[in-house]
């Protein structure tokens, strides 16, 4: 299977919807096209087209979520995902995939291309930072998702926020205890935002602790008293 041939083949499917094509159909067209080379899906990623680069980090996806996959093979995805990351220009991108193939990758090997890119200028690597830590939450890992949150606590883009917030709540769900401490140390600075993802469900008593918690008055006096 090739580029070409999803194009195609997508180009058929859209022609029964008079508006945009649901992304259900990408995704099923991606599943059926799970066999084409990587190489080949990094030319569809690098199309202009957006369903094209989704229907690419789709591939991608389905690829790396196959058990039967090659531990060669799982290596071209992740770099495939990485090397072209330029071309992944949208959250909506970043969150289809990179939890298998950045972070099913990254799993049992070492881990700072996570913090790399946590520190990156590109705040789509950035969230792709702490999207790809959600494998790791799923083997009931949390260490690295309040690690790279710490990072990026003050970050300034919306979908950086959103992401930090949506995954130490996730995360949470796992070790609720250490979202309460991570909470207690920053709630009182981070965006609100970012607060309001990260304690969506706790109980409203709960929620309105953390929001209404107020930064430590500073002390006017030295350590001797005055």
């Amino acid at each position: 299977m090739t580029a070409k041939e999803f194009i195609e083949t997508l180009t058929i499917i859209s022609q029964n919807y008079s508006g945009e094509i649901p992304k259900r159909e990408i995704f099923s067209l991606a599943k059926k096209h799970e066999k084409t080379p990587v190489f080949e899906v990094v030319k569809l990623l690098r199309e202009k087209d957006d369903n094209h680069r989704l229907g690419a980090v789709s591939i991608l996806d389905w690829k790396a979520r196959n058990n039967k996959t090659s531990k060669d093979e799982r290596q071209d995805i992740y770099r495939a995902f990485i090397d072209n990351h330029k071309w992944i220009d949208n959250w909506g991108l970043v969150d289809r995939a990179a939890p298998y193939v950045v972070g099913r990758y990254l799993h049992d090997k070492d881990r700072k291309q996570l913090y790399n890119l946590a520190k990156s200028k590109n705040p789509l690597e950035r969230r792709t930072a702490i999207v790809s830590t959600y494998y790791f939450i799923r083997k009931n890992e949390v260490e690295d998702t309040f690690k790279i949150a710490e990072i990026l606590i003050n970050d300034t883009d919306e979908y950086v926020q959103k992401a930090v917030g949506s995954w130490i709540r996730e995360a949470g769900k796992r070790d609720e205890k250490t979202l309460k401490i991570f909470l207690d140390k920053y709630a009182a600075d981070m965006p609100r935002i970012t607060l309001r993802y990260a304690i969506e469900k706790f109980a409203p008593e709960t929620r309105d602790y953390y929001l209404n918690l107020k930064k430590p008055a500073a002390n006017k006096y030295n350590n001797r008293g005055f």
